[in-house]
């Protein structure tokens, strides 16, 4: 009994492990993140702490400066991510979790996709909704900035859903 027991827990220890190893820590730059708190704190960051992160990102749109490229999936699990957004809403209560997430998805989609072997001139047209985007929301990500811009935060996001499903070769 004692070793099974034991198995189970090494099972489980592996388990965990894995699951810690895949969930870890959010690429997003801290300027992508909504909420209160975040926002808050990030507005109180002189802008050149805000415009780098640990990671070589920079800008608002969180694209890599150390030129290493990142794997082909990265494309297909941020728009994986992004499509996650569709069924949701601002619905009240939920509304700074829900443009908050809008906004941190297409964040890491402009990063894949810039950082994609096939190059950023593969992916012209949603690198340059989200500039567009970006330009309109500036480095304000507090909740009443990306309120203020839901329509086209979430007009941006079903733009290149539409264009990515033309794409299907970018994202299966």
């Amino acid at each position: 009994m004692f070793l099974s027991t034991a198995r189970g827990a090494a099972v489980l220890v592996i388990a965990l492990a894995a699951l810690s190893v895949s969930c870890g820590a959010d690429p997003a730059p801290p300027s992508r993140v909504a909420g209160a708190s975040a926002s808050a704190s990030a507005s109180a960051q002189p802008s050149d702490q805000r415009s780098a992160s640990p990671g070589g990102e920079s800008s608002a749109t969180g694209a890599a400066t150390d030129g290493a490229a990142v794997a082909p999936e990265e494309v297909r699990n941020a728009f994986a991510g992004l499509q996650a957004t569709l069924n949701d809403s601002c619905t009240p209560g939920e509304c700074a979790y829900f443009l908050g997430r809008v906004d941190k998805e297409l964040a890491r989609l402009d990063r894949a996709m810039k950082s994609d072997p096939k190059g950023p001139g593969h992916f012209p047209e949603p690198i340059a909704l989200i500039a567009k985007l970006d330009a309109e929301l500036g480095d304000d990500r507090t909740f009443e900035n990306l309120k203020k811009h839901e329509k086209s935060l979430i007009g941006t996001r079903d733009k290149i859903n539409v264009w990515m499903q033309g794409h299907p070769d970018d994202y299966r």
